[in-house]
């Protein structure tokens, strides 16, 4: 599980690689200043959508995996 301060310490170092001020993220990504601020201090709550904005400004992929999806892929790739 990815926590709070990993995330925060990713987005932090991304928007500043990007030459980016935490408020011109936010307006590039369409969010409030607030989000943004939170999330570099380790808020764990947002909204899905909001951070998935974010991430798209910065570039993150975000990628999901478990078992059972391995599973149904690997039976769609046998038929």
């Amino acid at each position: 599980m990815l926590e709070s301060t990993l995330l925060s310490t990713i987005i932090r170092q991304h928007r500043k690689a990007a030459g980016l001020s935490q408020l011109q993220l936010a307006e590039i990504a369409g969010v409030g200043k607030t989000v943004v601020f939170d999330l570099e201090k380790g808020k764990e709550t947002v909204q899905l959508d909001t951070l998935l904005k974010i991430l798209h400004v910065l570039n993150i992929k975000v990628e999901l995996h478990s078992q059972l999806m391995n599973e149904i892929l690997n039976n769609n790739e046998k038929s």
